[in-house]
């Protein structure tokens, strides 16, 4: 039979059988040295885990030479002193450019700051790069976006403190344009910047710049070295992250509400102040779908009634560690879009905990909830749980992550109300155990994933999940 099949028919039939069982691939290879040859042939993304003690950069060209058709390449590097690991990065960068990844999509380099230079390298080797993933350091550069004509996604973390000082002589060497005004319209659609200071420049020329940004994520930054060039990159935005952004939050809201017409989906973390906030939702304009706030100490009631009155378009809604929120907030909201909402979130929220009712006034005003995540709270009771499962008929995923007070008696309730349920995390519930378990899996009609401790999965429960195609995640 292996003489008979060809060489492509085989490399389809591996395709197929690393999509479907993703763990095979390591038995395929092992058969023979043309199936390992073919295997190789056959991978399309590529993970690689480097640490300059060990790893030599002959032994890393060798090795990638290996995967000519490589679309998606992840390369990890473990950290070490600053200069032995950002020469161990050019180099390794050099590897890459020089293998001729003329498929390469997609670069994940999770390493410490590399040279302009080896970017440029890297560019005029992989030409179809769309994604890219890198650090750099201080004093920043950006003109070298240019030279990356198809791509469309950019992450860039800064490392801490003053980096490679020769690499940024303006006046000669690796600077693409003479004149640093001179603007330029780049291909981005999605930027995430993590790590920029206040006094960091030569941002403002990116700004810009991206004139199709869609997504948008700035991650600890404590500035945004505007001046006035940061609203102009705002117009076609549709998604804004902005994680542990405290000092900036408030003005890249208000930037925000007064710029753009077409934000679907803000997810806002750990920064900024109610006055902030409150400010955005009351003055937003655009038809806001996707609410993500975790703000422990700054939101609370009033947040809420403005949602409620001024993004009436909301269907997904998610709060995490919402500490002054009360029950009465969140019956306000679920009257106002009773019809609307169709995904809710109050993970780690005390007052699921604290206002019984509350969860039972929730399902009887949200009935077209599809999406329900409750993880991380530990003293939620059966009781106050079912009593919302009586109206949630239309959930098609829930996740109960960590509610170590739910028992087997809301399994059963899943069950009976839950009819439609295709996916649900029940990790680190405590009193759900391997009975309730298999009586779960052996009797949802459209179960298609479960994640659960391995522990609590019986040989029959994992019969009738393989049986079913039923994704069982440990």
């Amino acid at each position: 039979m292996d003489r008979v099949l060809c060489d492509e028919l085989l490399q389809d039939i591996f395709t197929r059988l690393f999509q479907s069982s993703p763990s095979s691939s390591s038995s395929v290879s092992l058969v023979s040295k043309r199936w390992l040859h073919l295997y190789r042939a056959s991978k399309t993304s590529l993970s690689l885990q480097l640490d300059p003690r060990t790893s030599t950069i002959p032994t890393l060209s060798v090795l990638l030479s290996h995967y000519p058709f490589i679309s998606s390449l992840s390369l990890l590097v473990s950290s070490s002193s600053t200069s032995t690991t950002t020469n161990f990065n050019d180099q390794v960068l050099f590897v890459v450019s020089s293998s001729c990844f003329s498929y390469l999509k997609q670069l994940r380099f999770l390493a410490g700051p590399v040279r302009v230079s080896s970017l440029l390298a890297l560019s005029r080797t992989c030409k179809n790069l769309t994604s890219l993933s890198i650090s750099l350091s201080r004093p920043l550069s950006f003109n070298w976006v240019v030279s990356f004509s198809c791509l469309k996604e950019l992450y860039v973390c800064v490392c801490g403190g003053d980096g490679i000082e020769e690499e940024f002589d303006w006046n000669r060497g690796y600077r693409l344009f003479p004149n640093q005004e001179l603007e330029v319209e780049l291909g981005l659609e999605s930027l995430s910047l993590s790590g920029i200071r206040a006094d960091d420049w030569g941002i403002g020329w990116l700004w810009r710049s991206c004139k199709r940004l869609k997504t948008l994520q700035l991650k600890s930054c404590e500035g945004i070295c505007d001046g006035g060039s940061f609203v102009r990159c705002l117009k076609g935005l549709e998604e804004v992250e902005l994680r542990t952004c405290r000092s900036i939050v408030d003005g890249v809201l208000l930037k925000l509400a007064d710029n753009c017409d077409y934000l679907t989906s803000l997810l806002v973390y750990d920064g900024g102040s109610k006055e902030g906030l409150l400010q955005f939702i009351s003055n937003c304009r655009s038809n806001l779908q996707n609410l993500d706030l975790r703000l422990p100490l700054d939101l609370d009631n009033d947040h809420l009634s403005s949602i409620a009155v001024n993004l009436r378009g909301l269907s997904t809604l998610r709060l995490q560690s919402c500490c002054l929120v009360t029950g009465e907030g969140l019956m306000t909201l679920g009257i106002s879009m009773n019809s609307r909402l169709e995904e809710l979130s109050l993970i780690n929220c005390d007052v699921v905990e604290r206002e019984p009712g509350l969860l039972a006034t929730l399902g009887q005003n949200l009935k077209q909830l599809r999406k329900l995540d409750l993880s991380y709270n530990e003293m939620l009771l059966d009781k106050e749980f079912i009593l919302m499962l009586i109206s949630c008929s239309y959930l098609i995923e829930l996740k109960l992550r960590g509610c170590r007070g739910l028992t087997g008696l809301t399994i059963q309730s899943i069950l009976k109300s839950c009819k439609k349920l295709e996916s649900i995390d029940i990790m680190h519930c405590g009193g759900i155990g391997a009975e309730s378990v298999e009586l779960f899996v052996m009797n949802s009609p459209r179960l298609r994933r479960v994640q659960v401790e391995e522990t609590k999965l019986s040989d029959v429960a994992r019969t009738w999940a393989s049986n079913r195609f039923i994704e069982v995640v440990a």
